[in-house]
């Protein structure tokens, strides 16, 4: 039972090139910032990221887009990532764009074992009929574009269906953890991390904090360990790297 990894480079290592990686995070909050820079050093590429966004230039997954290692993304935000656009418009990425709701439902979706669902959000729209570029041509043309769903009515109302996801590894940051897994999330840094440890057949955690079995109260877990299959201890450095998209201040 006891899960716990030496560090965040043992954790990573057996990631291949072409894996799919379910990552947590919304902008640069909850990020697993140690195993993504664990798996930079790792070499793999081609990776099919599925994640709110892709970080921004030179943090988060962001630095796995500048190297050139990922090779598709699904998620709901391009934000500020410059290199993410470029890359996207110059045919060198391909992208899926999917509703924020709807991607924090296949995920979870994936990880009950519901292989579909049906949502209102996208009906009558491209993200339903189809057509949306997912790759460009170098010259900005469309070379593969997103296909038709299927679309039904219940009580008369129409719902397109969207599959779930699932997805080799899943990257996530917890607050607390102890050696079975169980998670604890700090308020906001919450966000995709439950979500997309549930995605992964193969979940890695990272934790600011490590506790022994039986310190974290039952009711205050927010994911149990029976998602998670490899959990690395975080140093007192790497607990307080965390970086801020934009820094705002009042006058």
């Amino acid at each position: 039972m006891d899960k716990t990894f030496p560090s965040a480079a043992d954790a990573v290592a057996d990631i291949g090139d072409g894996a799919s990686l379910a990552v947590g995070g919304f902008g640069l909050c909850g990020i697993p910032a140690a195993l993504i820079a664990a798996l930079h050093t790792q070499g793999a590429g081609s990776l099919r990221v599925v994640s709110n966004n892709c970080g921004t230039d030179g943090h988060g997954l962001g630095v796995l887009l500048g190297a050139g290692r990922i090779s598709r993304v699904t998620g709901s935000y391009v934000g500020e990532n410059k290199e993410f656009a470029r890359q996207y418009l110059s045919g060198e990425l391909e992208v899926e764009l999917v509703p924020q709701g709807t991607l924090a439902e296949r995920l979870r979706a994936g990880g009950c074992g519901i292989p579909a669902f049906y949502t209102p959000a996208g009906v009558g729209t491209p993200l339903a009929e189809g057509g949306i570029p997912w790759r460009h041509t170098a010259d900005g043309g469309v070379a593969l574009a997103s296909p038709a769903k299927e679309t039904r009515a219940f009580q008369g109302r129409d719902f397109v269906l969207e599959e779930a996801i699932t997805c080799d590894f899943a990257l996530v940051r917890a607050a607390r953890g102890d050696r079975h897994g169980n998670l604890v999330f700090d308020k906001s840094a919450r966000n995709f991390n439950p979500l997309a440890a549930m995605a992964g057949r193969v979940t890695i955690a990272e934790v600011e904090e490590l506790v022994e079995p039986g310190v974290l109260e039952p009711d205050g877990i927010h994911l149990p360990g029976v998602f998670v299959q490899r959990v690395v201890a975080l140093t007192a450095r790497q607990a307080a790297d965390k970086q801020i998209e934009k820094r705002t201040v009042a006058p």
